[in-house]
């Protein structure tokens, strides 16, 4: 579960605060209904992590880091590095704990970088992350001043990963909720921002996730959507036939144009592209801490096509205020 009285002090002071307790009976929902086989044994990796009265937390830099190497000795560092290793496979990141780095799949640092300075600036904001993994945004955003980032994604491993971490990051304004936006089932309109990164391709209607991203958003809110796209004018959207770089849940990829158009019919304004990066495999990869395929194994030889012969993802970053 999450933590119920931290989350309450937390949203105290913000308009989240009047949606506490529809929040909390969501995710206790989905804990009463929860039917995972890898629970038991990712929760009783969390409990016996070892206690640490750390100072250090940094939250602005690309390796979110928590406490330092002196912190702890070099036998609980050993059983700290085991514990962690049991939450596999960590795919955001990175982090370094106790001078542990978490060396993770993706460099998610790679991504924040390429819009932080370009959204509106985070400071006193609150914001909401969709689709936040293990929280690595969600954790950025406060680096940069957000007073509260709300997390939800419904993958139970993620949530674990960040407890792991929650563990040693005592009153920091982050909360991951291990449910979906569907799950909350009502329309917020009290954040300052919204990130949505690496969602809107895997939605089977990406025009109702854009419109659910909107209904989170007070007047004058960001959305921030980052999305795999395609070359191509306003005409053009690829849909698999079947899997895209062996992922099975990817149904529309827009060309920047037609999701621009997308955001136009939804009610947004002050729509800007702001980057178009094709990703790489210094930014996707295969490490210690996730040792399954990573994009390498997911393109052919010239990198320039997916295994199944469409083009290598390329991502777009867009911006879009709610009138």
């Amino acid at each position: 579960m999450i933590d119920i009285k931290l989350f309450t002090k937390s949203v105290e002071k913000t308009e989240i605060r009047q949606f506490s307790d529809r929040i909390i009976d969501s995710v206790k929902s989905r804990f009463s209904n929860l039917n995972h086989g890898d629970w038991d044994r990712w929760s009783s990796v969390i409990k016996t992590l070892p206690d640490n009265n750390h100072t250090k937390i940094q939250l602005d830099s690309d390796v979110i880091t928590i406490g330092n190497s002196d912190d702890v000795d070099n036998e609980s560092r050993i059983f700290l590095e085991s514990s962690l290793r049991k939450l596999h496979p960590w795919r955001k990141g990175p982090f370094k704990v106790f001078n542990i780095l978490i060396n993770t799949e993706w460099r998610s640092d790679y991504k924040w970088n390429r819009l932080k300075n370009l959204i509106s600036p985070l400071k006193d904001r609150v914001v909401l992350d969709v689709g936040c993994g293990n929280g690595y945004h969600c954790l950025r955003s406060v680096g940069d001043g957000a007073k509260l980032a709300i997390g939800v994604d419904p993958n139970i491993l993620y949530f674990s990963q960040y407890r792991s971490l929650q563990k040693y990051l005592g009153e920091t304004p982050v909360h991951i909720l291990p449910i979906t936006l569907n799950d909350l089932n009502f329309e917020f309109q009290a954040f300052d921002t919204t990130f949505s990164m690496g969602v809107l391709y895997h939605s089977k209607s990406p025009i109702e996730h854009l419109l659910q991203i909107k209904s989170t958003l007070k007047s004058g809110g960001q959305a921030v959507i980052e999305t795999l796209v395609i070359d191509g004018s306003v005409k053009d959207v690829l849909m698999p036939e079947g899997r895209y770089a062996k992922m099975k849940n990817v149904w529309f990829i827009p060309s920047c144009l037609q999701l621009e158009l997308w955001l136009k019919r939804c009610g947004y304004k002050n729509i800007n592209l702001l980057n178009v990066t094709k990703t790489t495999i210094n930014e996707q990869r295969k490490t210690d801490w996730m040792t399954f395929e990573s994009l390498e194994d997911y393109l052919s030889k010239d990198f320039q096509h997916t295994i199944e012969g469409y083009p290598a993802p390329l991502r777009a970053i867009f911006t879009a205020e709610v009138p």
